[in-house]
């Protein structure tokens, strides 16, 4: 039985276009005895973000006020796009000062990477790559790996993802845990919102990019030096491709190995993180340790802000 909780929901990119997966979700929530908080967000409508940049901005910018009473989890609504437009108006400083210590959890992925990097990089702080409002909460059927993963990584001081996927070659890290969206990294390099991990173990996932594009991208964070200063890249899933006469065997297989063999650092996949239904929750900036042979991988995480 998971503890009653307080959810502050956020929105700090696109509008969510299903009203009856937000329904949905926020009777799941308040079924389990959860407070819900925020739902204005989940209602805001201009252009094709989920407000304007001011009222999303200011959206966050409100949990580093002394005066009101923190919640347990930050829940992103939807990802799709806008946050890196508010990336210069967030107070990281008072929000610095505000969650430093506090074990208050910003839950999201997709384009809410850019928030988590941004936080990450300017206040030095750890959030958690899980499941969003719409897209896993509200969905028709929720996944119980995705719910029970979420409230594990939340309440807990540290746990091991275990993953039975055959790895082309083995590694042995520790470091900084940290990535997400492949998009997002690639837009924040050479920007203040860029973490400056060094030794990290570096996850990624991305969703209807094709392979070229992946790898493109993938070249840029290897051209910029960022990858070589990482222990590991752990690839999760990378969803919504499609395959065309053209590629001539080149697919996501082909890239991989290609990365693989350019990087030099080593490369994990199977990681169950993405627009995925079955979705791992992992904290970005905490601790971790990662160790992979021909069977698969476990990934340990521990010392990040928890619930308890």
């Amino acid at each position: 039985m998971v503890a009653s909780r307080t959810i502050e929901l956020v929105a700090p990119s696109g509008y969510p276009h299903d009203p009856a997966a937000i329904e949905r979700a926020l009777q799941r929530l308040r079924k389990e005895g959860h407070h819900v908080d925020g739902v204005r967000a989940t209602e805001r409508r201009y252009q094709r973000f989920a407000g304007t940049d001011g009222e999303r901005a200011a959206e966050l910018n409100r949990l580093a006020d002394p005066s009101r009473e923190l919640p347990d989890i930050v829940l992103a609504v939807r990802g799709g796009y806008g946050a890196v437009r508010l990336l210069h108006g967030l107070d990281y400083e008072g929000l610095q000062k505000r969650l430093t210590g506090q074990p208050v959890a910003f839950v999201g992925h997709s384009d809410f990477t850019a928030i988590q990097l941004a936080l990450l990089a300017r206040a030095g702080l750890t959030t958690f790559g899980g499941p969003m409002l719409a897209s896993d909460f509200g969905a028709e059927e929720v996944s119980r790996f995705t719910m029970d993963h979420f409230w594990l990584a939340l309440t807990t001081r540290t746990f091991t993802l275990k993953i039975h996927a055959p790895q082309a070659e083995p590694a042995s890290a520790s470091g900084t845990l940290w990535g997400g969206n492949l998009a997002m990294l690639a837009s924040l390099v050479g920007t203040p919102y860029m973490p400056p991990v060094q030794g990290g173990i570096l996850f990624i996932e991305d969703v209807n990019e094709q392979p070229f594009r992946i790898e493109r991208m993938i070249y840029q964070l290897h051209l910029a030096g960022i990858l070589g200063q990482q222990q590991a890249l752990v690839l999760g899933s990378f969803s919504g491709g499609r395959q065309f006469d053209y590629d001539n065997g080149y697919d996501l297989h082909a890239m991989i190995e290609h990365v693989r063999s350019v990087i030099g650092i080593p490369v994990i996949t199977g990681l169950p993180f993405g627009h995925v239904r079955d979705l791992a929750t992992l904290p970005v900036g905490a601790p971790a340790k990662l160790e992979a042979d021909r069977d698969g991988f476990e990934l340990t995480v521990s010392d990040y802000p928890y619930l308890g």
